[in-house]
């Protein structure tokens, strides 16, 4: 099995190379789209049914709707339209035929819709749509749904799971009959991103506030959680919308409040994608593969035989099984590869590729001894234990390495965060050193259009108080020298 490329030499050749060889994806024939293969897919199913919950304990419910929108729901509400145009992949027919010469199928011309259907960028405007039937009064208030689904966005220039025309993720949808109710779902949400980055996916994340040049068309505030990957860029985690009243007054959605006057209802809207895929692999991973955090490993305890010789195959299966056995018991996930295919060595080399967290190893001298060897994939280390303390030792260990996981993805950022004043040391500096950046701002669009322009940089967020040391006190702008509110996070971004 040859090396992977390294981090250092190719970062981008590093990152496409270990998609494909931990088996997480593939393009597919649909340019810009990809098939997630089965180990991909577990990954992100674990990472589903993690924030599913947290979304339930949190009160909402999910729901499904079409993945086809009416061309006409999209005009409806202006700021929308312009920010996903560009991106919208349009159903112009109903049907197809035979070719008359027999060279295949074609569109029949007379199957043509009366409107166009747009294949979903996102579903604000079909689920304000629905919510224009369900909502009367404040007793129908509030409603608190998520939708797992599928979208379509015409990406021109992709990368597996960083940017793709289609991917996978959750959309929530919310109404609420105040601004300030519909403030703090946006708020409750973002935190529950938070916890769900450094908890599941160890990665630590700034909480913030996009500018008006980054917010999401539609909305009154965006809300975001930022991280930063191992070459210094930044990695929008995910997002929280506080939409005001804007896709209620599109789609006339009003609900007749205790005094019985009229009001328009108020929005929210909150999304992560298989993006995160991306992001799990570029904040841990190493130049022998993929790492992954316990909490998100499919297998978090892979146990390999030894054989030597017929007679050490059904004594070191049935330790293997044992062993297996043990860790289902403390609720594990663990697979026993037995198999004659493929030497020992082979099999360790997968999986380190592929991340798990845990290799047990045993051949006859282990079993004579009661010992296993146990390999950390995170620290690349092992060590003789005795298997009567696997019990004890195996869940503290994969606790233990979820949490060294995150800590040095923390140090990592934490050493590659500057504080810069100067307009002429950013532009060195984020040439020299990428990381996070802050500096002050003046607030305006023009300077950030700048800054943007110039250096390839953008503001990631406003941050969030208590977020980063020192963030808010007044200065000014290092490129206008105007006043400033406080320092903001810049970085170049995937």
């Amino acid at each position: 099995m040859s090396k992977l490329p390294k981090r250092a030499d190719d970062y981008s050749a590093w990152y496409n190379e270990i998609v494909k060889r931990a088996d997480l994806a593939e393009n597919s024939p649909v340019r810009g789209c990809m098939v997630i293969k089965p180990y991909g897919m577990a990954i992100w199913e674990k990472m589903q049914r993690t924030l599913d919950d947290m979304f339930k304990e949190t009160g909402h419910y999910n729901a499904y709707f079409p993945l086809l929108i009416p061309k006409s729901f999209l005009s409806k509400e202006a700021s929308h339209v312009e920010g996903f145009a560009k991106e919208c992949a349009v159903v112009t027919h109903y049907r197809l035929k035979n070719a008359p010469d027999g060279s295949g199928v074609i569109v029949d011309p007379e199957a043509r819709l009366e409107e166009e259907l747009i294949i979903r960028p996102t579903s604000e405007t079909i689920i304000w749509s629905s919510y224009k039937n369900w909502i009367q009064s404040y007793r129908d208030l509030p409603i608190l749904l998520n939708q797992w689904a599928n979208v379509m966005r015409w990406e021109m220039r992709t990368r597996l799971f960083l940017r793709t025309a289609e991917f996978l993720w959750q959309e929530g949808h919310t109404a609420h009959a105040t601004a300030q109710e519909a403030i703090e779902e946006t708020r409750t949400m973002l935190d529950v991103y938070a916890r769900f980055a450094e908890e599941t996916l160890a990665i630590p994340v700034i909480r913030g506030v996009k500018s008006a040049n980054e917010r999401f068309a539609g909305a009154e505030d965006t809300y975001c959680i930022e991280a930063m990957m191992q070459d210094g860029k930044a990695l929008q985690a995910g997002t929280s919308h506080f939409l005001g009243q804007n896709f209620a007054k599109a789609f006339d959605v009003k609900f007749a409040g205790k005094d019985g006057k009229l009001d328009y209802v108020w929005g929210t809207s909150w999304g992560v994608s298989t993006r995160l895929m991306g992001a799990l692999i570029m904040a841990h991973s190493d130049d022998n593969g993929l790492v992954l955090p316990p909490n998100l490993a499919p297998i978090q305890v892979v146990v390999v035989p030894i054989f030597k010789g017929e007679d050490s195959v059904a004594p070191l299966k049935e330790a293997c099984n044992r062993i297996a056995r043990l860790c289902k018991k403390l609720g594990i996930s663990v697979k026993v590869d037995d198999r004659d295919t493929q030497s020992p060595g082979w099999k360790f080399a997968e999986y380190e590729l592929k991340g798990v967290p845990i290799r047990l190893a045993l051949g006859l001298r282990d079993l004579e001894a009661g010992t296993v060897e146990l390999f950390r994939r995170d620290t690349m280390s092992k060590q003789s234990v005795p298997e009567l303390q696997l019990e004890e030792l195996l869940p503290e260990l994969l606790e233990q390495m979820q949490r060294t996981v995150y800590e040095k993805a923390l140090a990592f950022r934490q050493a590659n965060t500057y504080t810069v004043d100067s307009y002429d040391d950013f532009k060195r500096l984020i040439e020299e050193q990428p990381g996070f950046y802050l500096a002050h701002w003046d607030g305006t669009p023009e300077t950030e259009e700048r800054i943007k322009q110039e250096t390839k940089a953008t503001i990631r967020c406003i941050p969030l108080p208590g977020q980063l040391e020192g963030i808010a006190e007044p200065g000014t702008c290092m490129v206008t020298g105007k006043p400033s509110q406080g320092r903001v996070v810049l970085a170049r971004a995937y």
